[in-house]
């Protein structure tokens, strides 16, 4: 009976520790909000990621907006184009930047101004490789419009 309860033990133990294994941590870096005017509906949201494990980010959210989807901006001949994309991959160690004329994150729909000084929360739900989701929330500091 000991033998029994020691092996259901250990490999309790083991797929504790396995669970514990797949979280990514992720750091945030130099994240800002830049700030709008009384009408405007979207704004874009910008920072450096670095995961701990090779990750994905797949989603983001704010209260602040209806909607927070995922950007690339990238040239097509001369055009500067603009369009969502599924997620950002996120190899492990190594930081990637969402700046303002490459990957970022959209926040459209915005119910308020958003104003120079003040933090917007933004949500970050990242992938690992196995398919659990971690999900970190940041309050991100707001700068002025011409920043």
């Amino acid at each position: 009976m000991k033998r029994v309860f020691a092996a259901m033990t250990f490999a309790c133990g083991l797929l504790y520790a396995g669970a514990a294994s797949a979280q990514v941590s992720l750091k945030v870096d130099a994240p800002w909000v830049r700030a709008t005017v009384s009408t405007q509906a979207v704004t874009g949201a910008f920072m450096q990621l670095t995961a701990s494990k090779d990750a994905r980010l797949v989603e983001a959210q704010s209260p602040v907006a209806g909607l927070v989807e995922i950007h690339q901006m990238e040239m097509d001949g001369n055009v500067m184009k603009m369009h969502a994309v599924a997620g950002i991959d996120l190899p492990a160690g190594k930081a990637v930047a969402l700046r303002p004329g490459a990957y970022h994150l959209m926040l459209m729909q915005l119910k308020r101004q958003i104003r120079p000084g003040e933090t917007v929360p933004v949500t970050l739900i990242v992938e690992a490789k196995d398919k659990s989701r971690t999900t970190m929330t940041v309050n991100v500091p707001v700068r002025a419009m011409n920043e």
